[in-house]
């Protein structure tokens, strides 16, 4: 089957749970979950929840073992705590979670990265996999890093690996 022909066949409606990793902000501050929000919203595709967790290990996990859990997500997207400091600590926590990484997804995202920031895109460890049959993306915290991946990656193929993952 050609790529075209997967796309034809795409799932659609996909329903996606946002996870904002921050230390600092709210949902009413959180400019990046509200633009995964409204990627998903004019791709026809179904937000069905947006929270804000701390940058601790064991609050990601709850919030990303919740989602995983429920039979009305398909996926799940991440945003913030993918970079090398300290406290960054959200792609360890999702890498424990994947049953199959995606190292693609992470090395055409830092490639465009590279296109747009120059050699500060090798601190990103975004990271993309498939966990307990759906897809989970993590993401840096900048709006323009989200906007790259939703636009260039994640709209562009989600329906696809929603169905292939239905098989």
């Amino acid at each position: 089957m050609s790529v075209k022909e997967h796309h034809q066949n795409a799932a659609s409606g996909i329903r996606v749970s946002i996870i904002t990793v921050s230390d600092t902000r709210d949902l009413d501050s959180d400019k990046s979950g509200r633009l995964i929000e409204g990627s998903l919203s004019g791709a026809g595709e179904s937000p069905v929840g947006r929270v804000v967790v701390r940058d601790e290990p064991a609050q990601i996990g709850v919030e990303l073992r919740r989602c995983l859990g429920d039979a009305n997500v398909d996926a799940v997207i991440l945003n913030g705590g993918t970079g090398i400091a300290r406290r960054d600590g959200t792609v360890d926590v999702v890498k424990s979670f994947l049953d199959l990484e995606l190292p693609g997804f992470g090395e055409i995202f830092r490639s465009l990265s590279y296109e747009e920031i120059g050699a500060a895109a090798m601190m990103s460890r975004a990271v993309a996999g498939v966990a307990n049959g759906k897809p989970v993306f993590s993401l840096p915290g900048s709006s323009n890093a989200v906007r790259l991946a939703m636009e260039k990656l994640i709209l562009p193929e989600l329906g696809h690996l929603v169905s292939e993952l239905r098989k």
